[in-house]
């Protein structure tokens, strides 16, 4: 298995959101989670990132948990990192950004990554 750098879009501490539900899993399965979110300076004792743009690079892919309305002022920023994989968590799907990865040619996956991670997916 490929260890990936996995930004966290929508990172939180809070053990009820699928957000840090991902964190936690993504590292159990030997991936390396960024978690980016500007309300929080760590997560889990990982350095949470304001922006994707400070997050130490390369990113394999970025896991969305950001609703539309908080994703699109991002778009540019997201592309520009230049990730092989956008993942679309349920509730986080976001069209124009899609069509922007796809016109860049980042992959776009609409899906949960709990699921694909325990499914062989990931």
């Amino acid at each position: 298995m490929k260890t990936e750098t996995v930004a966290i879009l929508g990172a939180s501490p809070k053990p009820d959101r699928y957000a840090y539900k991902a964190f936690k899993m993504l590292r159990q399965y030997g991936h390396r989670p960024v978690p980016i979110n500007p309300a929080f300076p760590d997560i889990l004792g990982e350095k949470c990132y304001p922006k994707i743009s400070d997050a130490p690079g390369p990113i394999d892919t970025v896991t969305m948990y950001l609703g539309q309305a908080r994703s699109d002022p991002l778009i540019d920023e997201i592309i520009a990192t230049k990730p092989r994989r956008i993942i679309m968590n349920p509730g986080a799907e976001n069209l124009a950004l899609a069509e922007r990865a796809e016109d860049a040619g980042i992959e776009v996956v609409e899906g949960c990554t709990l699921v694909m991670l325990q499914t062989g997916q990931f």
